[in-house]
């Protein structure tokens, strides 16, 4: 635990700054996120340098695909989240209190770093809970990262504050961002969150202020965002706004929690909706959690001929030279 950043007093509230519910805490009480503690009018944050998970997992698996294919990255993850899915699969951990979790231990961000690199990791992503969350220690390790020469990941629901932003982007190399859909009311059925707007407005600014690279990812829920002027509308946000190299991930949805009720994503959505994505100009459409030949491969837009080939999370052939095709040498926007 240590004092949070980014928050300021109201009275006898801790207004927290770092995420758009801007939550005013009164004293004893925690935010949405369930880490961030208001005691005796200084905000704390709980889970500084707790962990639950930690593992080194193909880059793949985030899933990011164009930066350092094929490479390793220590995962590493803690408690709580800034939103409440109905269909989250990591609900054991995003909806755990840090006092709820006995399998929390200390991790410092020295000690991480030392991790990634008995691993061969030449990066570090911070994942399997919402890790914006967890800035003040996503700051530190990012700082011995940038340090050690480590690439940084947030894999993140990109539900933050332009200033939360500000505060961690010098450390960060890759913003996974998770768009739930494109309507401010598939984001209340989902997420039980008002708006999508601050989501969308923190990715351009990722992309575009802080030259991060970004990757977009869907979790395609039939009934919910499947309907395909939702799917076109976010297509078309990605090619304007975050350019039309951005990779999109379109996955699978699996019956879960509250939306246990509804069927998996049928293939043929998914399928439908890479075709909309090219309609709209993205380069780089991928399936996940499906079985498909060539649903994630990597294919040059150029010469059509498979840049990079993967098989589950598994890079199995690889044909670029500096992140271009090595065929054609069409640009592939893939980092290595």
């Amino acid at each position: 635990m240590r004092e949070a950043l980014l928050w300021e007093k109201d009275g006898d509230r801790a207004v927290c700054g770092l995420c758009p519910h801007r939550c005013r805490i009164a004293d004893g009480r925690v935010g949405a996120c369930g880490v961030r503690e208001n005691r005796g009018g200084t905000l704390f944050a709980l889970t500084y340098g707790l962990v639950s998970a930690v593992a080194a997992d193909p880059i793949e698996k985030k899933p990011v695909f164009h930066y350092f294919p094929g490479s390793l990255v220590l995962s590493v993850g803690s408690v709580g989240c800034s939103m409440r899915c109905g269909h989250c699969q990591n609900w054991q951990i995003s909806r755990a209190r840090p006092d709820e979790d006995p399998g929390l231990h200390s991790l410092a961000p020295e000690t991480l770093v030392d991790m990634a690199k008995k691993y061969r990791c030449p990066g570090v992503a911070f994942t399997y809970n919402e890790p914006v969350i967890w800035a003040e220690y996503v700051l530190d390790v990012g700082r011995v990262c940038r340090e050690a020469g480590l690439y940084t990941v947030m894999v993140t629901n990109g539900y933050i504050t332009e200033a939360g932003l500000d505060l961690i982007a010098p450390v960060i190399d890759v913003w996974r961002v998770d768009v739930k859909g494109f309507s401010d009311a598939t984001y209340r059925r989902l997420c039980k969150v008002p708006s999508a707007q601050d989501v969308f407005a923190m990715a351009e600014r990722a992309r575009k202020h802080w030259s991060m690279h970004v990757e977009v990812v869907t979790n395609v829920v039939p009934t919910v965002n499947d309907d395909p002027e939702e799917l076109r509308s976010i297509a078309r946000w990605i090619d304007e706004s975050l350019g039309s190299d951005t990779p999109w991930h379109l996955t699978r949805f699996t019956p879960y929690l509250e939306f246990a009720d509804l069927p998996p994503t049928p293939i043929e959505t998914l399928k439908a909706g890479r075709e909309i994505a090219r309609q709209e100009g993205l380069k780089f459409v991928y399936l996940g959690n499906v079985s498909e030949p060539e649903a994630e491969d990597t294919i040059c837009s150029q010469c059509e001929s498979v840049a990079v080939a993967r098989s589950g999370f598994s890079v199995m052939s690889r044909h670029t030279v500096g992140g271009e095709c090595a065929r054609c040498g069409a640009a592939l926007n893939i980092v290595e």
